[in-house]
């Protein structure tokens, strides 16, 4: 089959570059859920032209992480009650594969990383800091698993699932760290015993303390 009518390849380092700072600017605070994210300001921000960082937001989109409409440009994504429970149904659904496939298939390397990956989670009281190790003990236990098409099922959820977390912590991030420190610790003592049962409690649990605080701000028009 004849390739001449393809469009020649682009090279996306600098979208690429651009959605990185971006996306690290939305999880450490700078812009938060609903905040806009103008092209313009953008560009200058960034000494770039405006071109790459739409390039960037339209793949920042695709992730779920900003969200675009004609008449107000492009903001932060902020969830509903509606999107909040589809992740966290979502993300439980994945949950409860990843133990499973975790304790049959994790050895001994892939429980370290697991248990190293709680530990630092003590290393630091700043809450965004804590969402970002909170998120990386995840990805550790989903590297666990051993099971590549869930992994990218979780990568693809990876980044709402960080701003349902910072919707969190904005909405009380009173004892936080400590709190997802000691929770985190308990899920990785009961992943590395290999206890499937009790794992997927503490992870149920987990996430329904995370949701239930999401929630009632919802509820309270917070």
């Amino acid at each position: 089959m004849s390739t001449s009518g393809m469009a020649p390849a682009r090279r996306r380092g600098m979208a690429d570059e651009i959605a990185d700072r971006i996306r690290d600017a939305i999880f450490t605070g700078i812009y938060a859920p609903g905040a806009p994210l103008r092209e313009v300001e953008l560009a200058t921000t960034l000494r770039v032209s405006r071109g790459p960082v739409r390039e960037a937001l339209l793949r920042l989109e695709r992730e779920g992480l900003v969200h675009s409409e004609w008449h107000r440009g492009t903001t932060v994504t902020t969830l509903s009650p509606a999107d909040a429970e589809e992740l966290d149904s979502l993300r439980g659904a994945l949950e409860e594969l990843a133990v499973t496939r975790l304790v049959q298939h994790a050895d001994d390397q892939d429980l370290h990383a697991v248990q190293a990956a709680a530990d630092r989670m003590g290393d630091t009281a700043d809450p965004h800091a804590s969402v970002a190790l909170d998120l990386a003990f995840h990805d550790a236990v989903y590297a666990a698993a051993h099971h590549r098409r869930l992994e990218a099922a979780w990568q693809a959820i990876r980044s709402q699932v960080h701003l349902f977390l910072l919707i969190r912590i904005g909405v009380s991030d009173k004892g936080y760290s400590a709190h997802v420190t000691a929770e985190h610790g308990a899920l990785a003592a009961a992943l590395t015993s290999r206890d499937a049962t009790r794992s997927r409690r503490l992870f149920a649990e987990h996430r329904q303390h995370a949701f239930d605080i999401v929630s009632g701000s919802h509820h309270s028009g917070g």
